[in-house]
């Protein structure tokens, strides 16, 4: 089956090269000359692992392309999926949905014969009926479905995540529809991974709900952890009690400086302005929104703290940037809020990232960017850790503590424990929730 995908984004890029593993022939459209370029050269331009050598094995195989020239792209294909950015509107929280319609206009002067238009953005409930409307009223003789095919990919996990999927959500309006869709995903369901199909106005909600979730239970332990600190219980054993009902499940319930990336923020706002936008405020999503950023500004209180009250004139190593490991996304990461308060206390930063550099360089000026863990922390008095990379998790606490004017630790990921610091040397140690 011949598909197109329209952006090549983080959802699209791995959406498409996925599709073409199945053995579907997928062309990847993008407007940007320098990104297909770059992919023509065979250059990922995201950090993903597996992605690259997944993208190589398929442009080697004749099933995989990049072309800025949509109307090729779409000629003769079965599916056409949309998957361009919905960035949070400036001003009240709305997804943005310029680049989907502009897609869906584009899609529609190039459709000469049927195909499903598959939404794969996460779009507000409704989208997917005003791209149809938009389609049609463009190209009243077209024939055409759409669909509403959300994404479920974790960033450092994805290849995985679309592989071998929880499930797969598919919204759609006809059993022609539906046909086509149940033909892309085919190799999923010989293996059994359970496919939802549903109305689109139910596909659209249930990303939003899922995220909006995932982002409470993650909110919901930095709230217990700080009350853990209060009462001297240790949240890592909360946690682990908790989790272990399975009514709860012990994913997302790592205490931390609180959630970031390019989803959980940008849905769980933009389910907030449906709830408003619908008469039906969804309070408990709104408090989630604003406790997380209260639990970041908290972790700068914290650090302020171990520094005796001040981070004037003092240098503090920061390990970690990017809102997760894995990945070199620092879409509103805690790092964005943490480190410009610090350099803004007066604080001189280094900073160690595996992968954060190439955005980082631009969005956290005025820090001194280091190779590695030890170099940054040569002649600190203070280290903080705010990302999990696996390179942090089996530091020489000793070697570290020791290159430092003053031994100090901020271990915002809980990867350590007081008693292995201060056998290492360090005079002062901090975690959430403990």
């Amino acid at each position: 089956m011949k598909i197109a995908m329209i952006g090549t984004g983080y959802v699209g890029l791995v959406s498409g090269v996925c599709f073409s593993d199945f053995g579907h022939e997928v062309v990847c459209v993008d407007k940007d000359p320098a990104k297909i370029a770059k992919l023509e050269a065979g250059k990922v331009p995201i950090y993903e692992p597996g992605l690259e050598a997944l993208m190589a094995k398929n442009v080697e195989a004749g099933r995989l392309s990049f072309t800025r020239d949509l109307k090729s792209a779409v000629d003769g294909a079965e599916a056409i999926f949309i998957a361009v950015g919905t960035p949070t509107r400036r001003g009240d929280g709305h997804a943005d949905l310029t680049y989907v319609m502009n897609a869906a206009e584009e899609i529609a002067g190039a459709l000469t014969g049927y195909a499903v238009v598959v939404t794969k953005s996460t779009v507000p409930v409704g989208t997917n009926r005003q791209v149809k409307e938009a389609i049609a009223r463009a190209n009243p003789g077209a024939g055409f479905d759409v669909a509403s095919n959300p994404e479920f990919l974790r960033e450092g996990a994805a290849i995985d995540d679309f592989m071998r999927p929880d499930r797969v959500v598919v919204g759609v309006e006809s059993e022609r529809a539906k046909v086509v869709m149940g033909e892309i995903y085919r190799p999923l369901f010989l293996r059994e991974f359970p496919i939802v199909y549903t109305d689109l106005e139910s596909a659209e909600m249930i990303k939003y709900a899922a995220n909006a979730f995932l982002a409470t239970k993650i909110t919901f332990i930095n709230e217990i952890a700080a009350l853990c600190e209060r009462v001297g219980a240790d949240v890592k054993a909360v946690s682990k009690g908790m989790g272990l009902d399975g009514r709860i499940g012990n994913k997302f319930l790592h205490a931390g400086p609180g959630y970031g990336g390019s989803c959980f923020p940008k849905d769980t706002r933009a389910l907030a302005r449906i709830g408003q936008d619908h008469s039906m405020p969804q309070q408990i999503v709104e408090t989630v929104i604003a406790v997380n950023e209260e639990m970041k500004r908290r972790m700068i209180d914290r650090i302020v703290d171990l520094c005796d009250g001040s981070v004037n004139g003092k240098t503090i190593a920061v390990l970690g940037v990017t809102f997760k490991p894995n990945t070199d996304d620092m879409r509103e990461a805690p790092a964005l809020t943490i480190v410009p308060a610090l350099v803004g206390g007066g604080a001189r930063v280094k900073v160690v990232d595996p992968q954060g550099r190439k955005e980082g360089e631009a969005l956290l000026p005025g820090v001194t960017w280091c190779d590695d863990a030890y170099a940054a922390a040569q002649g600190a008095e203070a280290v903080v850790i705010l990302t999990e990379w696996n390179e942090f998790r089996a530091l020489d606490l000793k070697r570290l503590a020791t290159g430092m004017a003053a031994p100090r630790m901020a271990d915002l990921r809980n990867i350590y424990s007081a008693r292995d610091a201060t056998r290492a040397g360090f005079a002062a140690y901090i975690s959430v929730g403990r």
